[in-house]
């Protein structure tokens, strides 16, 4: 059984790494939000010791592993906000555990080579959840990809629209020196995806981006996609409101829709036995997709031109 750490404890997705860590046999020791509405930690580990304070848990973690009688952290879980992601992976490792990342791993490409000198200096690993490459429809159209011919463009088209609250822009994620954008914070396990999938980035474009919606064009090698990502509910469509739902969620692929809606209850928990398992994702693995959404936040859109997403011509209301 193996002994895990877990910092951001009161965030959305917390407990699905709760969840699996239980799932996996393991167990979680000790756990940092400044937030202390952590009650859903009752549910998994009501033993785990909690923090509001780095300081103290910095010292509880640190007596765990010089204290003889007391069984160091083997792993900490990192569900911070996005731009502490590289501290708390280095805070990780220098504590002498390997690091569990969840997405994004960092907000821009050269601080994964930081984190590679690090992981040189103490033997330890950085891991990350890269769910979308384990959930079945997508492993059968990697499969399918690779089958057609491998000079074919094939025309994808994703949507992806999550809604979120006037609270939301007034949080972290509201702020893009944190959270990264739209593109970062709800968009990169998808671009991880298509690069997974389709090879490697040849030209992207962006046409529209504001604090609530990004789209674009990425070319890739055997695919050529029109992205579209938004937290406003305006742009869901009417059928999908008619039902309740405030997400919705499209890939199509040559007009073929792929069906993904489902699959994803325990995805968090084959990641974690992948990585247990000595078959989890590295830094490299996170590269292209760290590089494409940093580049789609620097980038000046160029407006309504070429060929773009169709819901830019919808003007929410």
């Amino acid at each position: 059984m193996s002994s895990f750490a877990l910092i951001g404890a009161a965030g959305y997705v917390a407990p699905r790494h709760m969840r699996a860590i239980k799932d996996t046999e393991n167990e979680l020791v000790a756990a940092l939000d400044p937030n202390d509405s952590v009650g859903v930690i009752d549910s998994f580990f009501p033993s785990a010791h909690f923090f509001t304070e780095f300081e103290r848990f910095d010292r509880h973690i640190d007596k765990l592993r010089r204290h003889k009688n007391s069984k160091s952290i083997d792993y900490f879980t990192i569900c911070s906000p996005n731009y502490l992601h590289d501290s708390h992976v280095r805070f990780a490792l220098r504590s002498g555990a390997d690091a569990i990342c969840e997405k994004p791993l960092v907000l821009n490409p050269w601080n994964i080579d930081g984190l590679k000198e690090i992981e040189s200096d103490t033997g330890k690993r950085i891991h990350t959840i890269l769910q979308l490459r384990l959930h079945p429809s997508i492993i059968r159209l990697k499969q399918d990809v690779a089958l057609a011919k491998a000079d074919k463009k094939h025309d994808v088209e994703l949507t992806y629209i999550t809604s979120r609250g006037r609270w939301y822009m007034n949080s972290w994620k509201g702020d893009v020196r944190k959270s990264g954008g739209i593109a970062t914070n709800i968009g990169v396990h998808f671009f991880d995806m298509l690069h997974y999938i389709f090879g490697s980035v040849q030209k992207s474009t962006v046409h529209s981006c504001s604090e609530s919606t990004s789209s674009g064009l990425i070319e890739y090698e055997n695919a050529r996609v029109r992205w579209f990502l938004s937290i406003d509910s305006a742009y869901i469509p009417d059928e999908i409101l008619a039902k309740g739902q405030r997400t919705y969620r499209s890939i199509t692929v040559d007009t073929k829709e792929v069906e993904f809606s489902d699959g994803f209850t325990d995805l968090h928990t084959q990641s974690y036995q992948k990585i247990l398992d000595n078959k989890g994702f590295g830094l490299e693995d996170n590269r292209t997709a760290i590089e494409t959404v940093a580049d789609i936040r620097n980038a000046s859109p160029v407006g309504l031109q070429g060929d773009y997403h169709p819901f830019l011509k919808i003007s929410p209301s």
